[in-house]
């Protein structure tokens, strides 16, 4: 068993002009308390300022040059010092000098000429509060940064099933590779481009944007119900087959709706991935599925993604045909403002079109391409 170590005395010090009050009030605390002493307000400041602070200052009112309100005024406004108990020591006071005193901080008065047991008693008191005060701030401190580990880490675990429920739908079609973190990232440079476009501000706040970027990867969550023969055939699917494979979407905002219903609360980031998964494949003109929305009708979360998911298919391989180039991609997207896509995403667009293809760089596939996806999806 480790013995406990020296207990370490707090330190009073003691200001004053006078030298027999520092003299007597110096041995009448030395043998409870460590005592550092000052004859003036700039030295007191020095000696609290300095990297052994006192735990409490005894501290005389009338000095010549800096007196002890001006001094204690100083202590409050330095973040150093701003917590160390202040005692005024005066041969007396008026009642507004003394509120004067107590507004500046002071948590006490002593009056000259000294009373031995009232110096300790009112001292010990102080150094009492102090201790509490400074473990409640310790706790809380300790707390908070509790807080914000397990915060963090929810976060990181939050993240990491997100991840894995993409990752789970992405494997099915194994040919998609870095689709979504492709198609993550490029929803994210768009909603930080447009948060402050008059049309979009009010939605693309920061958490929004930050909540998109966590929910974007779940856009093909529902290719988990599609079957094998439509999901993963090498050629173009018939009409019959694309109506199956268009039910990915519902397949999609029904897993995820079914998650946050076990949950039992709503859970934000969810909201806007069911959006993201049941309406990506929406258009602009109405021409799309599973709703046929036109306009703004279609949530923003997925016109967003819309433009991601379409041009991460494009610059991508597949086994029935080549990737597009970047040019041939952005000059494909261009074509269809206004019809296929929101006109100011694809402006948005445009203007990003150097980060979009340093996102497809960055996430490349093994092989070289940036991706490949099920055809007609």
């Amino acid at each position: 068993m480790n013995a406990p170590g020296p207990v370490v005395r707090p330190t009073i010090l003691i200001v004053d002009d006078a030298p027999e009050n520092l003299t007597l009030l110096s041995e009448l605390l030395k043998l409870l308390y460590r005592v550092k002493a000052a004859r003036t307000g700039e030295k007191a400041l020095q000696i609290a300022q300095s990297d052994d602070p006192p735990d409490l200052i005894l501290l005389d009112v009338m000095m010549p040059g800096m007196n002890g309100f001006e001094v204690c005024r100083r202590l409050r406004e330095d973040i150093r010092t701003q917590r160390i108990p202040v005692i005024f020591i005066t041969t007396q006071v008026a009642a507004d000098e003394e509120i004067r005193g107590l507004e500046l901080g002071a948590v006490d008065y002593l009056t000259k000429p000294i009373n031995p047991p009232t110096v300790l008693m009112r001292v010990d008191n102080q150094l009492r509060i102090k201790a509490a005060a400074d473990f409640l701030r310790d706790q809380n401190e300790f707390l908070e940064q509790e807080v914000q580990r397990r915060t963090r880490e929810l976060a990181a675990i939050q993240d990491v099933t997100i991840i894995a429920m993409a990752s789970l739908a992405e494997t099915r079609d194994n040919e998609t590779g870095n689709h979504i973190r492709r198609t993550q990232h490029y929803v994210s440079a768009l909603a930080e481009h447009l948060h402050q476009h008059p049309r979009f501000a009010a939605e693309l706040d920061e958490e929004t944007r930050q909540l998109l970027l966590k929910s974007a990867p779940l856009h093909d969550i529902g290719k988990v119900g599609i079957p094998d023969h439509i999901l993963l055939k090498p050629g173009k699917l018939t009409a019959e087959e694309f109506e199956l494979m268009k039910k990915h979407t519902t397949l999609g905002l029904d897993a995820l709706e079914k998650a946050e219903e076990r949950l039992g609360m709503d859970v934000p980031f969810l909201r806007l991935a069911k959006q993201i998964a049941y309406g990506h494949h929406e258009k602009w003109d109405g021409s799309g599925y599973p709703e046929g929305l036109a306009g703004d009708a279609i949530p923003l979360s997925a016109r967003l993604m819309a433009v991601a998911d379409v041009y991460d298919a494009l610059i991508s391989k597949r086994v029935y045909k080549p990737a597009m180039s970047h040019a041939v991609a952005v000059e494909y997207i261009q074509s269809q403002r206004g019809m296929h896509f929101d006109p100011d995403i694809v402006d948005a667009f445009l203007a990003l079109e150097d980060e979009f293809r340093g996102i497809a760089e960055r996430f490349n596939d093994s092989d070289g391409d940036p991706a490949v996806a099920t055809p007609g999806a």
